[in-house]
């Protein structure tokens, strides 16, 4: 009887050991959440939410929301849901409490965490900051007040005009005077009052610049933003470090986009919208430009013979292992150099080997990062080599100089050096010639030489090539290889020099490539990607054909100059057709890939008629 009691308290503690570690494990778990807009506007309203995950919250303490007008809360509302994983029950409630407030007035404002209790414990929320923004100064102005939805842009009516001011994108750099090879940051950025569907640019030429674009994602974040007294939904499109590559003024062109706006077609009878799929929204394309922008490019000072072509704030570390080994034994020297600045166009530092050692090419590593600050990381360069040798060795510092914008000055940082012990190893049956050093034969040249070893060939006498026809019909032979070879690069030459010529003969061959890329992008159903390739081929072809800037790219251009070639107007038709084609293909719904076929048969046939026709 004892021995059963026994048993029972010891499952009693056991289950409520369990239960404990339970509580203990959700409680561990709660998180208590606050949510807000980023950007608000002054007068309107917004929603507050504070989510915790816990159906067990109580003590409930609001945060100062004294800096906004409280308009309806707290509304308490909660939700919860099961899951069943393997056999696995799993249940989550989640409880949130719902303020509406209002703006008073513009600034930067913090709403101080929330509070709760669980199980006796007590749970803070997370701090929200809100940016509030004044009022646009060309907004209707109504007595009452409307709900604020920082991230829906106002939605148009279709045949509506959309201005320059509902829809444009800004050229920014963070510098606009710079030293050659320092870094500039280059930002685009879209502004928009109106529903925004999509944005392509035109291709871009940025001469002069190594170009590194900043990643940035794909499916692009507005937010709230106040400009030129106006809020706009606004989202950084494109972001590029450039690398200036010659001196002087450098302008970077003009940039065309073309944008696809979503206007309500108000007209629409409501029983066609339902069988449409209630949608009653059209699409309007809409050409943008981003603005050139001109950049002043300092030479460098002097530049010290041991330079680095390094430009930006760098250090440089050394390590070698082993320092301890055998002849014909491997030693590795590792150079790092860590920084920010033109890291792709660091030249590899020369390290001065022991003339024993054999040396091999080093391997060059990057772990490189491209952001909005810049270009940042490191470049590691490995160095092999083998001593042939015995003896103790020294591998002096490694100087690594460059040039530093923000002082104006060169900068040079050193590794130390590094001394190497090589034993001499296990070697087989050599001749004695076999252990000479590099620095033995060195002395050996400046005083006795080899004796030639080795088959004699011997020559009947009299026999001598000198003075022989053959002899002068070499060097005839040799005037005339020259003078040939004078006569055709010189021709080159002057070809080469001729851009607008050099541009019309390679138009055929890179748009070919183009269209071999497209082609491979169309088995892989990439449509996107195989859109923009194909109209890089159409635009690049007829740009290169008549030797037209990226800023003057337009199909009026292009038809008129196609037309002052003696182009068949049906042929320019047909290429402007194909333009067009490609730029609806994208937003057509039907069948891609028969879309996608056409589209690249007819590009292949227009530029193969259009080049028969312009020579």
């Amino acid at each position: 009887m004892k021995e059963c009691i026994l048993t029972d308290m010891i499952k009693r503690s056991v289950f409520l050991l369990f239960s404990f570690m339970a509580c203990v494990c959700a409680w561990a778990d709660v998180k208590v959440t606050a949510s807000a807009p980023n950007a608000v506007v002054v007068g309107e309203d917004f929603h507050f939410r504070i989510t915790i995950n816990s159906h067990d919250a109580t003590d409930f303490h609001a945060p100062d929301m004294s800096d906004f007008d409280v308009l309806m809360g707290p509304s308490r509302s909660s939700s919860s849901s099961i899951q069943i994983i393997n056999g696995n029950t799993t249940r989550s409630t989640t409880l949130t409490m719902t303020y509406i407030l209002s703006a008073k007035k513009e600034g930067s404002f913090t709403i101080k965490p929330a509070a709760f209790t669980v199980g006796g414990t007590k749970y803070s929320s997370n701090a929200v900051t809100i940016k509030v923004l004044p009022p646009d100064r060309n907004a209707n102005r109504q007595g009452n007040r409307q709900q604020n939805n920082a991230q829906a842009p106002r939605t148009q009516s279709a045949g509506e005009n959309i201005s320059g001011k509902d829809l444009f994108i800004t050229v920014t750099a963070n510098k606009k005077r710079v030293y050659e090879q320092e870094a500039v940051v280059l930002t685009y950025k879209v502004y928009s009052k109106v529903n925004l569907a999509s944005l392509v640019e035109a291709p871009n030429d940025m001469e002069g610049f190594h170009v590194q674009e900043v990643p940035l994602p794909n499916e692009k974040s507005l937010t709230m933003e106040h400009y030129n007294g106006s809020n706009y939904q606004t989202a950084v499109w494109r972001q590029y470090v450039l690398f200036p590559q010659r001196t002087g003024k450098l302008t970077i062109p003009a940039i065309k986009y073309e944008a696809v706006v979503r206007q309500q077609d108000r007209t629409m009878d409501p029983f066609d919208a339902f069988f449409m799929g209630g949608r009653s929204m059209i699409e309007v394309k809409k050409t943008i430009m981003a603005p050139a922008i001109t950049l002043q490019v300092d030479a460098l000072p002097e530049r010290p013979a041991n330079f680095s072509g390094a430009v930006g704030d760098f250090t440089v570390t050394g390590s070698l292992s082993p320092d301890k080994l055998k002849t014909n034994e491997a030693v590795t020297m590792k150079l790092t150099v860590s920084g920010k600045g033109n890291m792709k166009l660091i030249k590899t530092p020369v390290i001065a080997f022991p003339k024993d050692f054999e040396v091999y090419d080093p391997k060059v590593t990057d772990d490189i990062k491209v952001s909005k600050n810049g270009v940042a990381g490191k470049k590691t360069f490995e160095y092999l080599s083998v001593p042939r040798h015995a003896g103790k060795y020294e591998i002096p510092a490694v100087d690594f100089c460059y040039f530093e914008p923000t002082s104006g000055t060169y900068k040079t940082v050193s590794t130390s050096a590094y001394t190497i012990e090589v034993e001499k190893g296990a070697s087989g049956v050599a001749s004695q010639t076999d252990y000479m050093t590099k620095e033995d034969l060195k002395l050996l040249g400046s005083d006795i030489r080899y004796i030639k070893m080795g088959t004699v060939r011997y020559r009947p006498r009299g026999m001598f090539f000198f003075s022989t026809v053959y002899y002068w019909g070499s060097y005839l032979l040799a005037l005339f290889v020259f003078g040939l070879t004078l006569f055709v690069f010189r021709k080159r030459a002057i070809e080469n020099a001729n851009v607008a010529r050099v541009r019309g003969k390679k138009a055929n061959k890179v748009a070919v490539k183009r269209l071999k890329h497209a082609k491979s992008l169309l088995h892989g159903n990439n449509q996107e990607a195989f859109y923009d390739e194909i109209m890089k081929a159409l635009w690049g072809y007829v740009g290169d054909k008549l030797t037209l800037p990226v800023a003057e790219l337009n199909k009026d251009n292009v038809q008129g100059k196609l037309q002052d070639k003696g182009v068949d107007e049906t042929l320019v038709t047909d290429f402007l057709a194909a333009l067009d084609d490609c730029e609806f293909a994208r937003f057509a719904p039907g069948d891609a890939g028969e879309t996608m076929d056409r589209l690249y048969a007819r590009a292949s046939d227009v530029i193969n008629r259009m080049e028969n026709t312009i020579k």
